[in-house]
């Protein structure tokens, strides 16, 4: 990674990670100890329900599978970009995941499917928001590829050869912003139970409307300038 990157993208990724952590660790607590944020463990169950022909189980982990997508989709919608560039509308993906992380949980208090489909969709849509920028690959919501990096990264220092420390970073700040979400998500959870996500959704709410309004000022700077 070449290019310097921006404060703002280090503190866009390091909130965001931390909101996914948050998130994903009540909807593990709370919710038949389903991941929230990421497939992977989603998609392996789904491949054990087929085996065993557990249909209520297939119906559940697809629909998980499919709100994760329809979050991604989503994003694609509004942004129309997976490159991070300042003046996108990111704002409204930023409204929108908070109003769907509120609405998941009354669901989530009467036990209903539609509260961690609401909140999968939430996170599909945080993560297909941020993707790259000059190169660097971001994801919020899951942290597989950073330790990858990571990895890759000590195996490069043992033989001497160049790091690219400002990756190497980034990574640590998403994984390590993702880890402090977990322990506060955690312990809100015990306090709280599923209330704990008001919190994610004020932040992602907070953010993306001055966002919007940041956006709408510089729309109208450019405009009177011409």
């Amino acid at each position: 990674m070449g290019v310097a990157l921006p404060r703002w993208v280090w503190v866009g990724a390091g909130l965001l990670a931390c909101v996914a952590g948050m998130v994903n660790v009540v909807g593990y607590l709370g919710f038949e100890h389903q991941a929230i944020t990421h497939l992977t463990g989603t998609t392996t169950l789904l491949g054990e329900a087929v085996a065993k022909r557990d249909v209520r189980a297939i119906s559940h982990l697809a629909g998980m599978v499919l709100a994760f997508m329809a979050g991604a989709a989503l994003s694609g919608m509004i942004i129309q970009d997976s490159t991070l560039r300042l003046g996108r509308r990111y704002g409204i993906a930023l409204v929108l995941e908070s109003l769907l992380l509120f609405a998941a949980i009354p669901l989530f208090h009467h036990g209903q499917l539609a509260g961690a489909l609401l909140a999968a969709m939430a996170c599909g849509l945080q993560n297909a928001m941020a993707t790259t920028y000059s190169g660097a690959v971001i994801r919020t919501s899951h942290l597989s590829g950073m330790f990858t990096d990571l990895g890759i990264g000590l195996g490069h220092a043992i033989r001497g050869m160049p790091l690219q420390k400002r990756r190497l970073l980034l990574c640590g700040l998403i994984i390590s912003g993702f880890f402090t979400g977990a322990v506060l998500g955690a312990l809100l959870f015990v306090r709280f139970g599923y209330a704990a996500l008001m919190v994610p959704a004020v932040v992602t709410g907070s953010v993306g409307l001055g966002y919007a309004l940041y956006r709408q000022l510089q729309l109208h700077r450019h405009t009177d300038a011409a």
